[in-house]
């Protein structure tokens, strides 16, 4: 957990919504020289904190409106720093709980250091980001569909097929394979849907790796070296990243991407783990996914397993891999290397 430690004369608390504001600016001694709810306009905002832009640093925590107050902050030249949600509701807990009481507190932790940071994403890739992470559930979905077509198929105890439901030819079977117009009904709006996102998603994939050429290049070619990584792959963590050179450490990055578990210990007793939440859940599954891709066909990779699973099961082996995979793309991304395979199955 890193925590903001600077020295500002104004503290600036905003309790953050779609449509409105909550404002609480502090002065470094403690008095509190701005109580306010406005509406969440630019110019309100601007207007309300001119008297204090001198030395002013704005907070807030980290929800799905901070974009526009982040780049509102750029553009005119205020500090900006953004509070890790989970971590800021442990720490500023209580009885009472409001929007001027929580604007408040966000400004006290910003003047007792006590802070707790996220990382404020790039505005020249967020947008990439989010696009791609939308990708992600629409094939989710997509594969929901898919799925939905299989269990109709057992549900009235037709022989099952073996259908690649991206082919359109075999699209039009699954559809006659069913008597009933109500279920071929059924089964016609899964397979619309089917061929809409198929459309859609090859031009959205083409897309994301243009822009992914235009923003880093070297970054995509060195994730893709990679056996098993191929586009959407290097892709997210491509833009899940960043800027790699954020994580001070390796141990900072595997805790970020979800490949490491933390104990809780107490009095020297193990009660489990905990904070598993706590990081990039899509790191986490393209590690996984990777993992996985990197041992098909690949005899090295395999030994290599079997290697591992003689001191843990297959899932925590799994795992090691994936773990370990996370550890060579930071290095690789650092330095700008390229995959070296002898030198990451010696370890």
């Amino acid at each position: 957990m890193n925590f903001y430690n600077s020295t500002h004369r104004h503290f600036c608390g905003i309790d953050l919504h779609a449509r409105s504001l909550y404002v609480c600016v502090i002065h470094h001694s403690g008095e509190v020289l701005l109580h306010k709810e406005i509406k969440a306009q630019p110019q309100a905002l601007l207007d309300l904190l001119a008297p204090f832009r001198d030395d002013l640093v704005i907070g807030v925590e980290c929800m799905h409106c901070w974009y526009w107050l982040s780049d509102l902050c750029e553009e005119h030249g205020i500090h900006f720093i953004l509070g890790h949600a989970l971590y800021m509701k442990a720490i500023h807990g209580g009885k009472t709980k409001n929007d001027r009481i929580d604007s408040f507190k966000i400004a006290m932790l910003m003047k007792g250091g006590n802070f707790p940071l996220a990382y404020v994403y790039p505005k020249e890739m967020r947008a990439t980001r989010d696009l791609l992470r939308r990708r992600s559930r629409i094939v989710h979905h997509g594969a929901m569909l898919k799925a939905h077509v299989v269990n109709t198929t057992s549900q009235y105890n037709l022989p099952p097929t073996k259908l690649n439901l991206k082919n359109r030819g075999h699209r039009k079977q699954a559809h006659a394979a069913f008597a009933d117009k109500d279920v071929q009904r059924n089964i016609d709006l899964d397979l619309a849907l089917i061929d809409c996102y198929h459309q859609q998603l090859s031009q959205l994939e083409w897309h994301l790796e243009q822009q992914a050429k235009q923003h880093d290049p070297t970054s995509l070619s060195v994730l893709r070296s990679i056996p098993g990584i191929g586009r959407i792959l290097a892709l997210t963590i491509l833009y899940e990243i960043g800027d790699i050179h954020r994580f001070e450490t390796v141990q900072k990055f595997a805790s970020y991407a979800r490949l490491i578990k933390c104990k809780a210990e107490s009095a020297g007793k193990v009660y489990g783990t905990q904070g598993n939440k706590i990081g990039n859940a899509h790191l986490k599954w393209a590690f996984s996914e990777a993992a996985v891709l990197y041992l098909r066909g690949n005899e090295k990779a395999q030994r290599y397993l079997q290697k591992l699973q003689k001191r843990m099961n297959k899932a925590k082996a799994l795992s090691a891999l994936a773990h370990k995979l996370g550890r060579a793309a930071y290095f690789m991304l650092k330095h700008q290397r390229v995959f070296d395979e002898q030198r990451f199955l010696k370890g």
